[in-house]
């Protein structure tokens, strides 16, 4: 079973973010150095995905401009010897293929997904939400490709959450527990009240998913309200005797969808960084202290980084 293609939704307007988003995508959020987007493209790439099909909308070109080459800046690197500032982009240049396709319209991430079929044909294919940035020894797109051929099926991401968060997600219906890890899916129910809720197992951004989601999409699309759910259109391939599997991924998952998540997520990061952990901590440390920062601006001074 050859996986190399993904899809990525990005045509969300980002309101939480406003003003930020009113110029820059939501995407470009910068986490330590990089905009958000390329920690998908990586982890991608590092699951042998080559074709990247993004769903975008209107004001979202600096997304595509981030991953175009800038022969300007390419030569001024060059000429300063700065060229490993370069490599990594230029390395994602060199070996992943972009598409970009408009959706004109927010009807949903089903909708979305509806678009990039004619990129897909019949094969199975790679769905990312970039507002989950997932970090493990194992890219967590990776772990369920290794599903996917396992089980020759489709394969959505899980994590378990508190029960009174499970109105905030879509959640899984269990069949069949495999493994610890593993889990055959018999429906599955967008943002349920905690009293009608399967399961505390919540999807998150990542999925694995046959060609037939195209048809169940197409098929559900006349009937959708407001918005086509990609939930619903999963559930109705469970319905057609197509199994799904869910998969409980390993990894630490920062959800940058707003703002505090988003915080959580460069401060995580940031620890993480042998770059920029030591000072990081260095100055959270210092906040328990009489002698804090916020009493003494001099401290913010540092020129060792």
């Amino acid at each position: 079973m050859d996986i190399t293609k993904c899809v990525i939704p990005a045509a969300g307007l980002g309101t939480r973010f406003l003003p930020f988003t009113k110029i820059i995508p939501k995407e470009m959020l910068p986490l330590l150095n990089k905009p958000a987007i390329q920690y998908i493209i990586e982890e991608g790439m590092q699951s042998a995905l080559e074709n990247f099909i993004l769903i975008t909308g209107k004001g979202k070109n600096a997304i595509s401009d981030h991953f175009d080459n800038s022969f300007e800046l390419e030569s001024i690197l060059r000429e300063r010897n700065k060229i490993d500032l370069i490599a990594k982009i230029d390395s994602i240049n060199k070996n992943a293929a972009f598409s970009y396709v408009r959706q004109s319209e927010p009807l949903g991430l089903g909708h979305a997904i509806l678009l990039a079929r004619h990129g897909i044909g019949k094969e199975y294919f790679g769905i990312f939400l970039p507002d989950d940035i997932i970090m493990g020894k194992t890219p967590a797109m990776s772990q369920l490709i290794r599903i996917a051929r396992q089980e020759k099926s489709s394969v959505i991401a899980v994590q378990e959450v508190p029960m009174d968060c499970v109105s905030s997600y879509g959640i899984i219906n269990v069949k069949k527990q495999i493994t610890p890890n593993l889990f055959q899916v018999s429906n599955m129910v967008e943002k349920p009240s905690q009293k009608d809720a399967p399961s505390n197992l919540a999807v998150i951004g990542r999925y694995v998913l046959s060609h037939k989601i195209f048809p169940a999409l197409t098929e559900l699309s006349p009937y959708a309200v407001g918005e086509l759910q990609l939930t619903d259109a999963i559930s109705h391939m469970i319905y057609n005797n197509e199994k799904v599997f869910a998969y409980k991924v390993q990894g630490t998952r920062y959800d940058i969808g707003t703002p505090i998540g988003w915080l959580k997520a460069t401060i995580g990061l940031s620890l993480q960084d042998p770059h920029y952990g030591p000072h990081l901590r260095k100055y959270l440390k210092d906040l328990e202290t009489i002698d804090s920062f916020i009493y003494d601006t001099t401290k913010n001074i540092e020129h060792s980084i």
